[in-house]
């Protein structure tokens, strides 16, 4: 589908080039001319704070972001694909190509691909996959070279591919909807959702820096009485996971905020107002923000504005969001090593229905 996509650089309103994902790299081809076009418009009624600047526009329900420690390069994943976006040449290219196409959701539906991306060290990159049907879902481990690579490869080209996991007693209709991963403590924990009863954590222990078997370990829903666990990151000082459980889709402000230690034992949850907790982020500064999609089930647009970026502050035995942004449908988040923010959304202006909506904005140093 995507063996025809060539590059293009191109300029937009505040001097910097936008980049259009339909545009990636193959690299082994010589880029071809391009009309510059007009970066897509910014949503309305945005509160007063940081300005997201558009750093790739008209990706397809992208679904979550990453940077490379070293390098600084930003992987994305969407319904397309996993994409490499370089910073400082301002390009982008498709690293993962061919994975299947699912849709996900209950009122709003949307088509997805794989769901998540985390690095593991910096040479591995982990792509939870949402492409397929419970029970059929994967999670792909590829190797990762500080350059781009010649060409795309291909969905199944991994260094390792862990699951799937099939139906049983723990999980009867099979495990699905990987979103995301951390590795923490030799193993690498992905949050994922076929099972809606449990809200599986399902974990691989790393040996001889291998992975082992996926494993369903943390039952959240059990723990937490809340369907979902999406967004997943580690405390700053590495002794706990932090966990979004996102909630119900068809109720507002259900998501919460939870702990777990390294027994797999729930050891604080908050109630955070929020409707739908997407990603979850410590800042170099420690402090923690996260994204909301506000997943309601008529899908107005005056609800999906409901959705942005939050901090969330933790005071007592509370959870206090301060909104910093609002955002249409955003759902990751990843800081690079100079302190910028990075957030995938669903919706960058207007939808005409020719190109896809979703982007990838980038905020300057600073929260």
């Amino acid at each position: 589908m995507f063996c025809s996509l060539i590059a293009a650089s191109l300029m937009w309103a505040v001097g910097l080039p936008t980049v259009f994902a339909q545009d990636a790299e193959k690299k082994e081809e010589k880029p071809a001319e391009k009309p510059a076009e007009k970066a897509a418009e910014k949503p309305a009624e945005q509160p007063a704070g940081p300005t997201p600047k558009d750093s790739v526009v008209h990706l397809d329900n992208p679904a979550r972001v990453c940077v490379h420690p070293g390098t600084g390069h930003v992987f994305v994943t969407s319904r397309q694909g996993v994409f490499r976006f370089v910073p400082e040449t301002r390009k982008i290219y498709l690293e993962v190509k061919g994975f299947p196409t699912d849709v996900y959701g209950k009122g709003p539906k949307y088509n997805i691909g794989p769901l998540g991306c985390t690095l593991w060290g910096t040479d591995r990159l982990i792509v939870p996959d949402g492409s397929r049907p419970d029970g059929e879902e994967l999670v792909r481990v590829y190797k990762v070279e500080d350059a781009v690579p010649p060409k795309p490869r291909e969905e199944g080209e991994a260094e390792f591919t862990l699951g799937p996991i099939k139906g049983s007693g723990e999980t009867p209709k099979g495990e699905g909807n990987f979103y995301q991963a951390v590795v923490w403590k030799d193993a690498i924990y992905v949050t994922s959702n076929g099972d809606d009863t449990k809200g599986w954590i399902v974990v691989s222990k790393i040996a001889d820096g291998k992975p082992g078997e996926l494993t369903p370990t943390i039952a959240t829903k059990e723990a937490t009485q809340t369907d979902a666990p999406v967004a997943i990151t580690v405390s700053p000082d590495k002794s706990e996971l932090v966990v979004g459980q996102m909630g119900e889709v068809s109720q507002a402000g259900d998501a919460l905020l939870t702990f777990y230690n390294a027994d797999g034992k729930l050891t604080k949850s908050y109630k955070t107002g929020l409707n739908d907790i997407t990603g979850l982020a410590y800042s170099p500064t420690g402090k923690l923000y996260a994204t909301d999609f506000a997943w309601l089930d008529n899908a107005a647009e005056a609800d999906a504005k409901q959705g942005g970026l939050y901090e969330l502050v933790i005071e007592g035995d509370e959870v206090k969001p301060k909104k910093i942004l609002a955002l249409d449908r955003p759902t990751a988040l990843a800081f690079d090593k100079e302190g910028g923010l990075y957030i995938t959304v669903f919706s960058r202006g207007k939808d005409t229905g020719e190109k896809p909506a979703g982007g990838l904005v980038r905020l300057d140093p600073g929260l």
